[in-house]
């Protein structure tokens, strides 16, 4: 037998993506391995994100690796802190930390023909034989262009940058932005606030659901003691997730009901006519990212609180004027607009063979080869890349899918089967093809305008099923890819 290959590799983030790749990495014996994260910690988007009311809409069992299983979270749905806390406990278990560069963003990488250099932002320089791009989906915050918004005179904080030391008791607040954040921080502030304003473009729907109930610290004791049915639970959980995707993908009589069910939550919680017509969607539920809450329209109905949704023509330095006219005094302005989700590892300057740019390669629109490598970057792939199963598939699983097949890849290396790996642009295209054939029938695609769409139109999801997802990335299929 031949002495394996020792690679240099660099993994760019340390969130969901890049823990699973990291581990995945560890387990099947490559050590050389750095991850280079712009934050001051691990954990990602639950690293970033701290705003009041911070909660994922992912049931708990199912949010976590299915290498490292949390049985006693605190809550169904697990508040943001102790998410992020999971993912600082699974790289200390894991033993990362050596590993692991924080207040390190890339801010460029170079293929020179035969490995890459990557560098940080401080000026330090990595080589490595492979780049693995974890740098997630939702990280680069959209701020949105309004004028004068900065000439308001009081405090501005976005929800993926709170200020823990800004005054929210007794201020009036304004909200903008009706996404999850939006629907968590109004809900969250609007106890102690003065009043509190929710300006929405678009109203959203609302499935009613539990967030705040806390899982019994007797179940979490007992699924610790027995392992098997927590795997059995985890299981069980996957199934249900299963059924999720098969509404959101397929028209059925599941869809239906889910669809039913988010207007009966409308219907049962909001009794006013003229704040029901104002919080109903002009478009079928589902077809945006689904919110969930079961304090949002008890919040909107109190004494303190009003939806506008009225346009916004202007910031003044004391409040907002909407297009009606109208002046709403407001002491802080909380930004729950989202994020840029179609940036990926941009801005960092990359740079592939023969200097193509990553923003030349996606003129069009980002798109990656079953969500993990790019025509033009040879020895680079993307955890949670374009066409990752954001709307549809538990995230932990889709990551550690593609670190392991990432991983087969580089074990073929390690074995002296090539040097160089680079996806070809036919079988991309037809990757591409496949996708935008298998989107028509789906939910996202029933005529909403949603931050799934790119500027190109296309919406940037998988449209399969998590058997497919799975069958996509089971082994390499070398006819796609060129060698070197």
């Amino acid at each position: 037998m031949g002495t394996r290959r020792q690679p240099r590799i660099v993994i760019i983030g340390a969130g969901v993506s890049g823990i699973a790749t990291a581990i995945t990495l560890h387990r099947k014996g490559f050590h050389d391995f750095v991850m280079l994260e712009k934050g001051s910690d691990v954990g990602g988007v639950w690293h970033w994100n701290r705003y009041p009311g911070l909660t994922c809409d992912v049931p708990s069992q199912l949010y976590q690796f299915g290498f490292a299983p949390k049985p006693d979270w605190s809550h169904i749905f697990a508040p943001g802190p102790e998410i992020q806390g999971y993912l600082a406990d699974v790289v200390e278990q894991y033993e990362l930390r050596p590993h692991l560069r924080v207040n390190s963003e890339v801010v460029a990488a170079t293929f020179s023909g035969s490995e890459w250099q990557v560098e940080t932002i401080d000026g330090s320089t990595y080589t490595a034989d492979f780049v693995i791009a974890a740098t997630g989906v939702l990280h680069h915050p959209a701020v949105p262009n309004i004028p004068g918004l900065g000439e308001f005179t009081g405090p501005i904080v976005h929800t993926a940058r709170w200020d823990d030391t800004v005054e929210t008791d007794g201020k009036r607040i304004a909200v903008l932005g009706t996404g999850s954040t939006g629907v968590q921080v109004v809900s969250a502030l609007q106890p102690k606030a003065e009043s509190i304003t929710h300006f929405v473009r678009s109203p959203q729907w609302v499935i009613w659901a539990p967030m705040w109930l806390p899982q019994p610290a007797l179940v979490g004791a007992a699924l610790k003691r027995l392992p098997q049915v927590n795997r059995a639970l985890y299981q069980a959980g996957m199934t249900g997730a299963r059924l999720f995707t098969d509404v959101v993908t397929r028209p059925s009589w599941r869809r239906r009901a889910v669809q039913g069910y988010a207007r009966m939550s409308l219907r049962t919680q909001v009794t006013e006519p003229g704040l029901r017509e104002q919080l109903t969607p002009d478009y079928e539920p589902l077809c945006k990212r689904q919110v969930l809450s079961g304090t949002y329209y008890r919040a909107l109905r109190a004494r303190n609180a009003e939806l506008v949704t009225t346009g916004i023509d202007a910031v003044t330095p004391t409040g907002i004027r909407t297009a009606d006219g109208r002046h709403h005094e407001v002491d802080v302005i909380v930004l729950a607009t989202g994020f840029r989700a179609h940036d990926y590892m941009r801005p960092m300057n990359l740079t592939g063979r023969d200097g193509v740019s990553i923003d030349d390669a996606w003129a069009k629109g980002p798109r990656a080869y079953r969500m993990t490598a790019i025509p033009g970057f040879p020895n680079l792939f993307t955890v949670l890349g374009p066409h990752s199963p954001t709307g549809s598939i538990p995230l932990h699983h889709a990551a550690e899918v593609t670190a392991r097949y990432i991983t087969r890849w580089i074990q073929r290396w390690s074995a002296g089967e090539f040097d160089t790996v680079e996806v070809t642009e036919a079988a991309t295209d037809r990757f591409e093809s496949e996708v935008a054939e298998a989107m028509g029938p789906t939910v996202w695609n029933t005529g909403c305008n949603s931050w799934y769409f790119t500027e190109g139109g296309s919406i940037d999801l998988l449209p399969f099923d998590r058997a497919t997802m799975e069958s996509m990335l089971a082994e390499p299929d070398p006819s796609d890819f060129n060698f070197h």
